[in-house]
């Protein structure tokens, strides 16, 4: 996936105070300078007393995911499951995106309200002219989440080195239930990685499912081997909109 991830992972680091920290990112390399100087930068806070809109067919999240043969790999900074040849699309405001992959952070990157949640999953698709759209799941602790249970195996392969690989199978992108009527949050902002390209269009669910906290610790340690954390601290919306629709089509077209 080009674009979406740096070149070296371990070129950044998500430690407050190191000097390859979120801070300083914009500093390390010409090509990650949007990451400091950008004005539509993610994460974000979501205020919790938006006013909700009901989502135009535009607006909405017209889906058409299919079921693809996926990998799961760790990159070094997160565990990633990707489509090698996509799994369908979704369209928003006319222009389509290929799913290509997601993966996880932990604690959430977006907050409501200012409340962190233990984990953020980043379902990321791409336009013919790459142009980038991501769905976000916010989970707290509680149940375990369905789907990683089915990963937990795979995760395991890949936990502690850096560039490992293991094939999933067939996975299903609406294995993910996207409900039928459904609230999100939708704005423009940022790649949460460098580097930090802006532009992306975040539908940011509002419906917050659950993981088990041994799922989270997975995951977590899974990426370097010992728990840490890979979530970009919030940053400035800067007058941003930020809309809160509810969405009543059924997400097929």
């Amino acid at each position: 996936m080009d674009g979406l991830c740096a070149g070296d992972e371990k070129e950044f680091s998500y430690e407050k105070n190191d000097e390859k920290g979120p801070a300083r990112w914009g500093e390390l390399t010409e090509e990650w300078k949007t990451c400091s100087s950008g004005s539509m930068q993610s994460p974000i806070d979501l205020p919790i007393n938006q006013r909700v809109q009901l989502a135009s067919s535009t607006e909405g999240l017209n889906r058409n995911y299919s079921a693809s043969d996926a990998i799961l790999k760790n990159t070094g900074h997160d565990i990633e499951l990707e489509w090698e040849a996509g799994a369908g699309t979704i369209e928003i405001n006319g222009t389509e995106y290929t799913l290509k992959q997601l993966h996880w952070h932990s604690p959430s990157e977006h907050t409501i309200n200012g409340r962190r949640f233990a984990l953020e999953m980043h379902m990321v698709h791409e336009s013919k002219d790459g142009k980038i759209a991501v769905i976000a799941f916010l989970y707290t602790i509680g149940r375990p989440d369905f789907f990683l249970s089915h990963l937990t195996d795979h995760i395991r392969k890949v936990a502690g080195s850096e560039g490992k690989e293991t094939m999933v199978g067939t996975v299903d992108p609406e294995d993910f239930k996207i409900q039928n009527i459904m609230y999100y949050y939708r704005y423009m902002g940022s790649l949460t990685t460098p580097p930090c390209h802006e532009s992306v269009v975040w539908t940011v669910l509002k419906k917050v499912r659950t993981v088990s906290i041994q799922q989270v610790s997975l995951l977590q340690e899974a990426v370097d081997g010992e728990p840490g954390w890979n979530a970009r601290p919030t940053q400035q919306t800067n007058g941003r909109p930020i809309h809160l629709y509810v969405s009543e089509d059924n997400g097929h077209h």
